[in-house]
Formats: C-alpha cells, sequence, structure tokens
C-alpha cells in the first residue's frame, strides 16, 4: 500500500470520533453488510463519518492491508479497528459496543439493547 494511501486513512479514522468504512453512503448502503452496521450506529444515535469505499479505489484496497481486514465494512472508534459487521453486530447485541462508546466518551442515545 503506498504512503499515501495510508497517510489518508490514518487522516480519516483520526478526523472523527467514529468512523465507518463502508460500501455507499450512509442513505444508500450498496450492500447488506454496511447496511446492518449503519442501523445499529443510527440505532444507537452515534455520530459518525462515513467513508465510501466504492467512490475511492485507493481507499477501497488501502484499508484493508491497514486493518489487515479483508472485508468492508470496517467500524473504528477513537482510532481503533473494532471490527466488520458480524463482529459489530455481536457487540451491539452484547452490549459490548455501548459500553465500548461509554468507555470511550462517545456520545449515543442512552438506550437499552437489542
Amino acid at each position: 500500500m503506498s504512503d499515501d494511501a495510508n497517510a489518508r486513512i490514518k487522516s480519516e479514522i483520526e478526523s472523527s470520533d467514529v468512523v465507518l468504512f463502508m460500501k455507499g453512503t450512509p442513505q444508500a448502503p450498496q450492500c447488506g453488510f454496511s447496511m446492518q452496521v449503519v442501523q445499529i450506529l443510527n440505532h444507537l444515535g452515534v455520530p459518525y463519518k462515513a467513508i465510501n469505499v466504492l467512490a475511492d479505489g485507493v481507499i477501497r484496497e488501502g484499508i484493508k492491508a491497514y486493518s489487515n481486514w479483508p472485508t468492508i465494512p470496517q467500524l473504528y472508534v477513537k482510532n481503533e479497528f473494532i471490527g466488520g459487521c458480524d463482529i459489530t453486530k455481536e457487540m451491539f447485541q452484547s452490549g459490548e459496543l455501548v459500553a465500548l462508546l461509554d468507555k470511550e466518551g462517545v456520545p449515543h442515545a442512552q438506550i437499552g439493547k437489542a
């Protein structure tokens, strides 16, 4: 991966407390897995930045190398890679995701588990 791609990805991850690399946009997800993560974040009322990897091939390939994770979507909280759809969903259902947001001081709606 180029240094430029690495720098751009790092900059995006550092630009917001919660960053979602996804296919499509939150308003129009281009895959079911991205849509599920968007629904979880929206349900929790978490402010997040979404990066559409389909609009940028450098980011699309670069993020996989950056996180050493082969699939998209990818969720980051406070510069830390959390995981893809399955991990995010499991953490949401178990309450771990809300606990992580609380621990990291990320604002969200105060709601129970799904």
